[in-house]
C-alpha cells in the first residue's frame, strides 16, 4: 500500500535534485535533440483547434512555449522546482503566453474541465500510480478533449539510451536495473499496459502509433550528456575523480557508432499516443 507514495517521493527527490539541475543545465541541448517530437505535438494540437492546453511533465517548458506560440495559451506542470523556475524565466524572456505550475499532476487540484487538451513529451512515465494520474488529468479536460503523448518504446529498440549504463556496468555494479513495470523512461513501452491505464482512467479511442525519429546533438556535448543524465548521471556525482575518469574513458568509445563527425545521431523509437476524454455519463 505504501509503494506508490514511496515512488512519488523518490521521483520528487530525483527531479528536484541532480536530475532536475542536469536538465536545466542541458535544456538547450535536450530541446534541440527532441525538437522533432515538439513539432509533432504542436501539429497535433493545432489540428484540434484548441484554446487551452496542459503540458504534463513540462520540464523547462520547450513544448509548453511552442504550443503557446501556436494555439494561444498553454500551462505546463512539473514536479521539479529548478525546471519550473527555468521554464518561467524562458517564457517571460520570449514573451510567450505560457504559464507554469509547480506540482504533481497525479494529485494536483486542476480546475475541472479547464483544458481542451493534454500533451506531454516524455513526461508521463514517472507516475507512481498512473491510473490515478490519468484519472486526475481526465478531470482537467473537457468532455471529448484530446490527449497527445510521446513516450519511449522499449530499451531494445533504443540502444542509444542504454549505451552509457551498459558500457559503465563493469565499473558501477550498483547501477539500478530498468524495470518496465516501474516508473521510469520505458514504463510506457508496452502498448497493452498503456491501453489498460488509459481505459481505466476515463479515456477512449486509444491509439499508439510507432514513430522513429532521427535525433541529433553536438558531439562536443556528448560527455556532458551521458555523465549528467540517466542512471549513470545519478551515480557519477558521488564517484571520486579517478573512478569518474575511468568510466568516461570506457563509456565514450561505446557511443562511437552514433558519432558522425561533429554530430551525434541516433534513432528515437517512440509511441505517439492519442486518446479522447470520455464524457462522464459514458465512463
Amino acid at each position: 500500500m505504501n509503494a506508490p507514495r514511496r515512488s512519488d517521493d523518490e521521483q520528487a527527490a530525483r527531479w528536484n535534485g541532480p536530475a532536475g539541475h542536469a536538465w536545466v543545465d542541458l535544456h538547450e541541448v535536450l530541446d534541440g535533440m527532441f525538437r522533432p517530437f515538439e513539432d509533432l505535438l504542436v501539429e497535433a494540437v493545432s489540428q484540434q483547434h484548441v484554446g487551452s492546453v496542459l503540458d504534463v511533465g513540462c520540464g523547462t517548458g520547450g513544448v509548453t512555449r511552442a504550443v503557446a506560440r501556436r494555439v494561444g495559451h498553454c500551462v505546463g506542470i512539473d514536479i521539479s522546482e529548478p525546471m519550473i523556475g527555468t521554464a518561467r524565466d524562458l517564457a517571460e524572456r520570449e514573451g510567450v503566453p505560457a504559464s507554469f505550475v509547480l506540482g504533481d499532476a497525479q494529485e494536483y487540484a486542476f480546475e475541472p474541465a479547464g483544458f481542451d487538451a493534454v500533451v506531454s513529451r516524455f513526461g508521463v512515465m514517472f507516475f507512481g500510480d498512473p491510473v490515478r494520474a490519468f484519472t486526475n488529468l481526465r478531470g482537467a479536460v473537457k468532455d471529448g478533449g484530446g490527449l497527445r503523448l510521446v513516450v519511449w518504446r522499449g530499451p531494445e529498440e533504443n540502444p542509444f539510451m542504454t549505451t552509457a549504463e551498459r558500457a559503465a556496468a563493469p565499473f558501477v555494479p550498483e547501477l539500478p536495473p530498468r524495470r518496465p513495470d516501474q516508473p521510469g523512461q520505458f514504463a510506457f513501452a508496452d502498448p497493452r499496459r498503456v491501453n489498460r491505464i488509459l481505459a481505466e482512467s476515463g479515456w477512449a479511442g486509444v491509439e499508439l502509433r510507432p514513430v522513429d525519429v532521427v535525433c541529433t546533438l553536438p558531439e562536443r556535448e556528448l560527455v556532458r550528456y551521458f555523465t549528467r543524465l540517466g542512471p549513470l548521471g545519478m551515480l557519477l556525482p558521488g564517484a571520486d575523480e579517478r573512478t569518474r575518469a575511468r568510466i568516461v574513458e570506457a563509456v565514450r568509445p561505446a557511443f562511437e557508432p552514433f558519432v558522425r563527425g561533429e554530430e551525434v545521431r541516433f534513432t528515437a523509437a517512440c509511441w505517439a499516443v492519442s486518446a479522447r476524454a470520455v464524457p462522464a455519463k459514458l465512463s
